[in-house]
């Protein structure tokens, strides 16, 4: 691997400028995470729908974005002589300039911080929908199992009671 006087700021510049787009795109990820939840929970189809058109709009750019990355530690890979895959920043901050290390020590911080959240925030709404999921097979067998299941279903009142062997909806014709 070559040393430092290879790699110039201005490379390091433009991939810190793509990482700072990837920096936008888990932060928006994760406000979106969070709305995803929201409009679960509140039924609002309308704004889940326009939703999906927004995250399918923007993800072309992501694409791109992508693609502008891999091609940035291509170009390095073959500035330092190595193959893609130990394009790095860890690599790369023993790589560059004290200028370029800052920065890339900054960038490879937030990223870190943002991918942390962005996890919780996944985790929290893959929770969200599997509890979803299972109340909905729930509320599907009591209905359509006429009774053979041993679902405990609360009144009004709070008392509970075992679902009778009469069935909700009637599938005979």
């Amino acid at each position: 691997m070559k040393s430092i006087a290879i790699i110039t700021d201005d490379k390091i510049n433009e991939l810190a400028a793509c990482l700072d787009n990837d920096c936008k795109h888990i932060h928006d990820t994760i406000s979106q995470l969070n709305e995803l939840r929201e409009l679960i929970i509140r039924r609002d189809d309308a704004a889940l729908g326009k939703m999906l058109e927004i995250v399918l709009a923007k993800s072309e750019d992501y694409r791109k974005n992508e693609l502008n990355r891999q091609s940035i530690r291509e170009e390095l890979a073959k500035e330092l002589e190595c193959p893609v895959e130990q394009i790095t920043l860890s690599t790369l901050e023993e790589n560059v300039s004290e200028t370029a290390r800052t920065k890339l020590t900054e960038t490879k911080s937030k990223l870190k911080s943002l991918i942390e959240e962005l996890r919780k925030e996944h985790l929290s709404t893959a929770l969200l929908l599997n509890e979803c999921a299972r109340i909905n097979n729930m509320l599907l067998k009591s209905i359509f199992n006429m009774g053979k299941t041993d679902v405990v279903s609360y009144d009004s009142k709070g008392t509970t009671r075992k679902q009778t062997d009469m069935a909700f909806v009637n599938l005979q014709f």
